[in-house]
């Protein structure tokens, strides 16, 4: 027998823009960090040593480090989110009990400051404060803004961070592959700087703003890191 729900779920998942847009905003964010934190660290061991053993070395342990602690901080973050609301709930529950008459008179102000008025509006109080938990769950959405965390799709979402943010800091690690530090740092900052513009021309596209100005910015953010972590390095130059 077809099960109904599982199927409006997985429509729901796979063609909600939300849904997609939180996707997209991770690897986004993981890719985004990685290249630019290795781009810093590459280019400023390049400036120091002029050794391609060593600039690979030390973009890819840095490439490592960096997914997993953007992974971790992605999944404690969110796990953290989880945990708020749940103490918010517990509390809004414990208000139920112990003051329920300002209760209903926050669902009557959280409603009134939308333009509900008169029988309306304590048709609307009447409604949701007819059941314990539809009241709390507007409280948490409306006066709290907290949103329940699924733990799953935590894990889930930090490890495409992870993912995302190690593909992203091999880019500026390419050039020294096959061309000398001297070289390599050029190219590099070029490449890290182009694919910043086209992850914030991409988001830009598909979300909101202007594709250009927003790929400027995220490719400024770039050349920057390029600018500190090369003169950092050019501070310890081995002669």
């Amino acid at each position: 027998m077809v099960n109904l729900s599982e199927i409006e779920r997985q429509h729901h998942e796979e063609t909600d823009p939300h849904v997609r847009g939180r996707w997209l905003s991770n690897v986004l964010l993981g890719g985004q960090d990685g290249i630019v934190n290795v781009l810093g660290v590459v280019l400023g061991v390049a400036a120091a040593s002029h050794e391609t053993r060593i600039v690979l070395a030390a973009g890819t342990a840095a490439a490592f480090a960096e997914s997993i602690s953007m992974a971790a901080v992605a999944y404690t973050a969110s796990v953290a989110a989880g945990d708020l609301f749940r103490s918010e709930r517990a509390r809004e529950y414990r208000h139920l009990e112990s003051v329920p008459a300002l209760e209903r008179e926050e669902v009557r102000s959280i409603y009134a400051t939308r333009g509900f008025s008169g029988e309306l509006l304590d048709r609307i109080v009447d409604t949701i404060t007819a059941n314990k938990d539809v009241w709390v769950a507007v409280m948490m959405s409306e006066e709290h803004r907290l949103e329940a965390v699924d733990r799953p799709k935590s894990l889930r979402a930090a490890i495409v961070v992870g993912i995302a943010s190690l593909v992203g800091s091999f880019i500026p690690l390419v050039p020294f592959v096959v061309m000398r530090p001297s070289t390599g740092s050029w190219v590099s900052g070029l490449l890290a700087a182009l694919t910043l513009f086209a992850f914030g021309a991409y988001k830009a596209k598909i979300t909101i703003g202007h594709p250009v100005k927003a790929g400027l910015e995220l490719a400024a953010i770039g050349i920057v890191s390029a600018m500190i972590g090369y003169a950092v390095g050019a501070l310890f130059q081995v002669q």
